[in-house]
């Protein structure tokens, strides 16, 4: 027995504890090719983008201020929407994680580096590094598996609230970022006892002023520089960061809860050797698949199993690594997750709503949008 085959039989139980110790060793070797070869091609790659964003950003704000007139509005809001995401994205998300530490310079530092979003970067590196990461699809442990307020396994107990988690997940894409930084909060946590008021409180304040800063330069210093276009860039601003949140909703979404992804509990975890880490990051996550663009565009998050299994590693690797990974997939009968955006997007919707309902009134349900077609009749020649 190996230590996921609790919820995962399937999938793992013709492995031996050998076969996952070998798997863990050639994962080993794939990181350690990676990392011995980081060089100035990978720091050229992530000063280039930043500095595209940037370009991309401050042209977009100066186009804003004449956005009175539609074509103005228009390019300056396509603009800002792609340079929120690409920060948010490629950006401040592979920083903050450390992909680029080795370069040694502290403007692209992930102990430095303040990203663009409602959450503070110190609270998003507790909860999305320490946390999310470690305990990667275990219930009761990982937070990010369902951000705390939706039903994301059959074991779960239903309760009649769930019925309304594909509001509550509509709803969490429109103000994404603002759902995080209350999850990284520990709200709910806080709501039953189990957070410090003092703790708490600190906290709640480097969110409020972090949110009271962007809002301020979105909300208030650029309409107000764009004098006759101010309502113009408010709502350029607005739909900015609302294309920003369904964005990255969608990108995480698609490598967590597409069909196919597995779950894990506390107790499966016990004694959770390096190769059963390994196992449980390849099996607890999707890829997207597209082209270059898409893969900057989610900070090459389409290639979450790779960097669910290296989440340091340079991004602009996991697209280099992903057919050796694939492979050792292949070599030991495990599914490697993947799909165009579309098709996994369905998907983890798919998975919000039959999980919103009991498991047999969801089972009957599967069984009724997954049943074949009939075939057409035949008219036979008379």
């Amino acid at each position: 027995m190996t230590a996921l085959q609790h919820k995962t039989d399937n999938q793992t139980a013709h492995l031996t504890p050998a076969d996952i110790e070998a798997i863990g060793r050639e994962l080993d070797a794939i990181r350690a090719e990676v990392v011995g070869s980081r060089g100035e091609r990978d720091a050229a790659y992530i000063r280039r983008v930043i500095e595209a964003q940037r370009v991309l950003e401050l042209s977009s704000r100066l186009v804003l201020l004449a956005s009175m007139f539609p074509p103005a509005w228009l390019a300056g809001t396509i603009g800002l929407s792609i340079a929120k995401i690409l920060e948010n994205m490629e950006i401040g998300h592979n920083v903050m994680h450390g992909q680029w530490d080795w370069m040694r310079d502290p403007a692209i530092h992930s102990t430095t580096w303040e990203w663009d979003n409602a959450t503070p970067a110190e609270l998003w590196k507790h909860s999305h590094n320490e946390l999310h990461h470690a305990y990667t699809n275990v219930l009761g442990k990982d937070n990010d598996l369902g951000y705390g307020i939706m039903r994301v396994d059959e074991d779960q107990r239903w309760v009649p609230a769930y019925l309304l988690q594909p509001l509550w997940n509509g709803l969490n894409a429109i103000f994404f970022q603002y759902g995080i930084a209350a999850y990284d909060l520990e709200v709910g946590r806080y709501l039953k006892g189990r957070v410090p008021k003092d703790h708490f409180r600190r906290q709640a304040k480097k969110v409020l002023r972090k949110v009271r800063k962007q809002a301020t330069r979105d909300y208030l210093v650029h309409p107000l520089l764009s004098g006759p276009s101010a309502l113009h860039t408010l709502g350029a601003n607005l739909t900015a960061n609302l294309v920003r949140n369904l964005w990255t909703h969608s990108v995480i979404m698609c490598g967590h809860f597409p069909s196919g992804v597995e779950t894990f509990t506390k107790t499966s975890i016990e004694g959770e050797t390096r190769g059963d880490w390994y196992l449980r990051q390849m099996l607890g996550a999707a890829n997207i698949s597209g082209t270059p663009l898409l893969h900057l565009m989610t900070g090459n998050l389409s290639f979450q199993i790779e960097h669910h299994l290296f989440p340091d590693l340079p991004s602009n690797r996991y697209q280099e690594i992903a057919p050796k990974v694939h492979a050792l997939f292949d070599r030991y009968g495990l599914s490697y997750t993947t799909g165009p955006l579309p098709k996994q997007v369905a998907s983890a919707w798919w998975t919000v709503i039959r999980l919103s309902l009991p498991n047999d009134l969801a089972a009957r349900l599967s069984r009724a949008v997954e049943a074949p077609a009939p075939a057409p009749a035949v008219r036979l020649a008379a």
